[in-house]
Order: structure tokens, then C-alpha cells, then sequence
């Protein structure tokens, strides 16, 4: 007979619930959240016909885990089952969830998400850690800016060489020198480390074909390329590339019911680094890029008639597009 399995995922633990092909619970049990204790814990219970898991932090490495041993998981999208499960229990408890997600399993009333790679992973966390130290840096400019404007001296905008400059001299001024000079050595190491991640994501554009590939586009660099590539992972997972636009939540968000009908604004789901390295690609191909070519007219003259903002949102949508065909089919650009 059939087993199905559904695990609730924690930091620490993992409820383990076994159900037969009636729906009837086989056994419970609460193991450590290693790929090695659960599969051990599925092993008691017979060959698995098939276990669930949510989506979360720790699921990449324990699905990937658990498919090395010969576990047949599939990862869920947490949104999904949170409300199937809250349709099924009324008190939300780990062993409740564990025990929804194996009916999920035996049903099938899941839609299931793709499990990125470990180098996919790797990719995106570069691009992560880069974005928050750009942040914290961001930080740092605006508190010396306001701690100067105390003292009536303008920074100004930007972060070039006169600002620095500013900054230095700032540094010097009795009452605000010590406060100055402790954040402006923040963040000239918080450069030094974006720096290094440059060059790092660099090093993986330069190494990977792919990358190579998505950056014969014009306004597409380094970031932009090296996130939609790990974003995607497996461009076959898409049966149609124009599924790559709605996949980034760039396409417009619907509601219709009865009589009512519209039509808002975008969805703004999926990977939000993709879908703003989209956006600032799309805007540099309207306002930066001097090369004119098929794909910058057709957005300029979305631009004349609906205005330079859907514009960007429309050619960011498109680029999506054609970057995912150019992954599918290993082409290049044609301008």
C-alpha cells in the first residue's frame, strides 16, 4: 500500500506525519531538521510513495538533502498550503500541519515549487550581501549628512569625490570630528567589502556562458545577468517564456468577480532583486543607452503614449521574456 508523509519544518525540529493511501494516519514522530534523521524517521514508516515540505529558509537544504538519500519530496509554496491547512485544522499546531501536509501529499492539491541549486544559491547570496552592505552604506551617508547639518555644514547629494571631501573636512570640525570620523571609517570599510563582491560577481559573469549571453543585451550587466540567471536555475521549468514576466510579478494584477472586472497595478511577486535589476535595466536602455535597435523603440513609444514609468515596467517585462528564450535556447541578442 501507499504511504505518503507531510514534514513541518522548524529551525530546531521536524514533525514527521505518515498517511496511507486512505488518508489514515500511520504514525507521528518529531526529529531533529537534518535530511539524515528524517529520512531515517520516513525508513520506519516503508517506502514513501511521496513526503511534502513548505517553502522556507531551511527547505533548500534539506529537500536537496533528502533527494541525495532517495527521498521523493516535493516543496510547496508555504502561501498555498497555509490556507489549505487552515481550511482542514482548526487549531494550528506543528503536528496538525504535518499531518495536513501529508494529505496534501496524498492528494496532490499542491502547486509544487522548484528547488533552486546550491551554486543558484550561492549566486543569489553574493547578490544579497552586496545589496545590504549598499544599504548600510546608504545609512551611514544620511546620518553624516544629518549630523553636519547641525553643525550648518552641507554635504550635498551624491557620493563622489567633493563629498567625500566635505566629509573629511567634517571630520575635523571640534564637537562633530570624533562621531564623523568613527562612521566615515564604517564606511570606508563597508566600500572595501562592495568592492570585493564586485569583483566576485564579476568572476561568476565572466565564468559562466549564460551570463555571457544575457549581457549582449544592452543596459543588462553584471548583477542584472547573474541574478535572473540563478533566479531562473532551470529555464526548462517554463513551458512558454512569456511566463517569465507574470514569474517576476511584472504583469498587471486582476480581480474579477461577477460584474466586476479590473485591472491594477503590478502583481510585484516572486524574486523583488530580479524584478528591480529588471526595472534599472530597463530604464538604461531608455535614458543611458545610445545605440538605438527593435526592442528600445518599441518602449519608446509606449513612453510617448503612456508615459516613461509603465514604459520601464513594460520593457522590464519584456526583457524577462527575452532573457528567459535566450537561456531556453542558448542565443544570443539580436538587436
Amino acid at each position: 500500500m501507499k504511504q505518503y508523509a507531510g514534514l513541518d519544518l522548524s529551525m530546531e525540529t521536524t514533525h514527521v506525519c505518515v498517511v496511507d493511501a486512505d488518508g489514515r494516519k500511520i504514525g507521528t514522530q518529531c526529529v531533529e531538521s537534518t535530511p539524515e534523521a528524517i529520512a531515517a524517521a520516513l525508513e520506519q514508516y516503508g517506502p514513501i510513495e511521496r513526503a511534502v515540505i513548505e517553502t522556507g529558509r531551511m527547505t533548500p537544504s534539506i529537500a536537496l538533502g533528502l533527494r541525495e538519500l532517495g527521498v521523493a519530496i516535493v516543496c510547496i509554496d508555504a502561501r498555498q498550503a497555509h490556507q489549505s491547512l487552515k481550511a482542514m485544522k482548526a487549531n494550528k499546531t506543528d503536528p496538525h500541519d504535518a499531518a495536513g501536509l501529508a494529505q496534501l501529499a496524498r492528494t496532490r492539491f499542491y502547486k509544487e515549487v522548484h528547488v533552486k541549486s546550491p551554486a543558484a544559491h550561492g549566486v543569489r547570496s553574493v547578490i544579497t550581501a552586496r545589496g545590504h552592505l549598499v544599504e548600510a552604506r546608504v545609512r551611514l551617508d544620511n546620518t553624516i549628512r544629518g549630523l553636519c547639518a547641525t553643525f550648518g555644514i552641507r554635504l550635498g547629494v551624491g557620493q563622489g569625490e567633493r563629498f567625500l571631501a566635505r566629509m573629511r573636512l567634517a571630520a575635523s570640525v571640534p564637537g562633530l570630528g570624533e562621531a564623523v570620523a568613527s562612521l566615515l571609517r564604517a564606511r570606508e570599510r563597508l566600500v572595501v567589502e562592495i568592492g570585493q563582491l564586485d569583483r566576485q560577481l564579476k568572476a561568476i559573469s565572466t565564468a559562466s556562458p549564460v551570463c555571457q549571453a544575457l549581457m549582449s543585451i544592452p543596459g543588462v550587466g553584471v548583477q542584472t545577468s547573474a541574478a535572473f540567471a540563478a533566479a531562473v536555475d532551470d529555464a526548462s521549468r517554463f513551458k512558454r517564456s512569456r511566463t517569465a514576466g507574470a514569474y517576476f510579478g511584472l504583469v498587471p494584477r486582476r480581480h474579477q468577480s461577477g460584474e466586476l472586472d479590473w485591472t491594477g497595478r503590478i502583481t510585484k511577486q516572486g524574486d523583488s532583486t530580479v524584478r528591480k535589476l529588471l526595472y534599472e535595466a530597463a530604464n538604461s536602455i531608455l535614458t543611458r543607452t545610445k545605440q538605438s535597435f527593435a526592442l528600445k523603440t518599441w518602449a519608446l513609444k509606449i513612453a510617448k503614449r503612456r508615459g516613461l514609468r509603465k514604459a520601464r515596467v513594460a520593457l522590464a517585462r519584456r526583457l524577462a521574456v527575452i532573457m528567459h528564450a535566450m537561456l531556453r535556447d542558448g542565443t544570443l541578442f539580436e538587436a
